[in-house]
């Protein structure tokens, strides 16, 4: 069994695409917009048609995990609230260079550091508003 975060960037997926595959090296396994979509397959909940040059799904491979997107049907700004995504660094190196990736754009919520449970550890919400947890080193 697998659990596999799906995000919803509200308008901005291809942008977001576009900065997890240069911040983490993120390969694009799919990308399918509104407009691939086979006529009248695709539509908002209140009936009306989603905007055609919007994310209806995207897939990428960060690491070994597979993390899902999409514009949803673009009405507002994205709110990811009570959700962290965990990303485990080889080394605190790598760690640091995540971190600080991550960290363009977007507001540190705990510096990356040393802590009781782990050599480098810290917090960072993306440019997007995702929630990041960076850990390397992991003790115990």
């Amino acid at each position: 069994m697998q659990v596999q975060p799906y995000l919803f960037f509200d308008g901005r997926c291809e942008e977001a695409v576009a900065f997890y595959r240069d911040a983490l090296g993120a390969q694009v396994l799919a990308l399918m917009h509104y407009r691939d979509a086979p006529q009248g397959e695709a539509s908002c909940p209140d009936g009306s048609a989603p905007p055609q040059d919007k994310v209806m799904h995207a897939a990428l491979q960060i690491g070994q995990t597979v993390v899902m997107a999409s514009d949803g049907f673009a009405s507002g700004h994205p709110q990811f609230k009570g959700v962290s995504l965990s990303i485990s660094a080889d080394n605190d190196d790598q760690a640091r260079q995540l971190f600080e990736a991550l960290a363009q754009g977007g507001q540190v919520e705990q510096p990356l550091g040393p802590s009781f449970f782990a050599s480098s550890f810290g917090m960072v919400s993306d440019r997007f508003g995702v929630a990041w947890m960076v850990v390397a080193g992991t003790k115990g």
